[in-house]
């Protein structure tokens, strides 16, 4: 199941790639769900299985420029760093061993999958491409063999770092720099695990301007998915509708010789294999005028 905001209403996606269908929750459950896409998650059990039978019969066509964020305001937002080894290394990090590197996005940050994003005058922008994961049932001190049963399910993200700031302070402050407004696109819709071959092994990249600049495999993350909600579970309540950014595979900006940034009308793409892609236009700030 693909489940997603539409101009701020909750819809179900039906229909092949390229011919797709909104579905609206509200009216085809004739009011038993609400229209908000971030309330689903408070009652996400009750949720997907009325939806697991419901007769779809009154959907649309849609434009994607028209999508928001599956999870537009989240209470909790984590974000785990240096969880692919080449990441690591690329950022001059020994891999971690034993415990996930954690810090947080705030969530005033997120934004849609089509969402036109300011970078700063004078900073230096970069791109995260990662699997994002988002919690459907409230989760504390949950093993990593329970995990799945905790996990709404995935959709696309990308961890935009403004770099200057991050390394303003010591030790860094990575989530003042990761939090600026519409650095946390996610979309384009949530998609349920059942849909996916191999929830474990998803390709992931991202692509400037039709470049190709990041490229890799969620098998490949130091930490997966139910080890992640294992350990931040164990510290901390998981709320329905949280988000937890997996980490990102090498080909950063700041990892390149010459290092590289986001400039004002670059287009990021990015994509995760069996949910689909973001397509954020990134636009410079406006001068100040004092």
């Amino acid at each position: 199941m693909r489940v997603a905001n539409l101009k701020g209403r909750l819809v179900v996606v039906t229909g092949d790639p390229g011919h797709e269908i909104a579905q609206d929750v509200e009216k085809a459950s004739g009011g038993r769900f609400g229209p908000d896409p971030q309330g689903v998650y408070q009652d996400w059990g009750a949720f997907t299985t009325w939806a697991a039978t419901a007769g779809w019969e009154m959907g649309s066509p849609f434009s994607a420029d028209d999508l928001g964020s599956p999870v537009p305001a989240p209470r909790q937002v984590f974000a785990i760093g240096l969880n692919y080894g080449e990441h690591a290394a690329e950022a001059g990090y020994d891999a971690p061993t034993t415990t996930p590197p954690v810090f947080t996005k705030f969530p005033s940050c997120i934004t849609g999958p089509r969402a036109a994003i300011e970078i700063p005058q004078g900073g230096h922008v970069d791109w995260e491409v990662e699997l994002v994961v988002v919690i459907g049932r409230h989760a504390h001190r949950v093993s990593a063999g329970d995990a799945f049963d905790c996990i709404a399910g995935y959709s696309v993200g990308q961890d935009i770092s403004e770099r200057v700031l991050q390394m303003a302070a010591t030790p860094p402050q990575f989530s003042m720099g990761k939090s600026l407004p519409g650095f946390g696109p996610v979309g384009p819709w949530l998609v349920t695990l059942d849909e996916l071959a191999d929830p474990d092994d998803l390709e992931l990249g991202c692509a400037i301007n039709g470049e190709p600049v990041q490229l890799g495999r969620t098998s490949n993350l130091i930490f997966s998915v139910p080890a992640l909600v294992a350990t931040l579970s164990a510290s901390t309540p998981l709320l329905p509708g949280d988000v937890i950014f997996t980490g990102t595979p090498s080909g950063v900006g700041i990892g390149r010789d010459p290092q590289r940034w986001l400039a004002d009308g670059d287009v990021l793409t990015s994509h995760v294999e069996g949910i689909g892609e973001l397509r954020n236009r990134m636009f410079a700030a406006t001068p100040s005028t004092t």
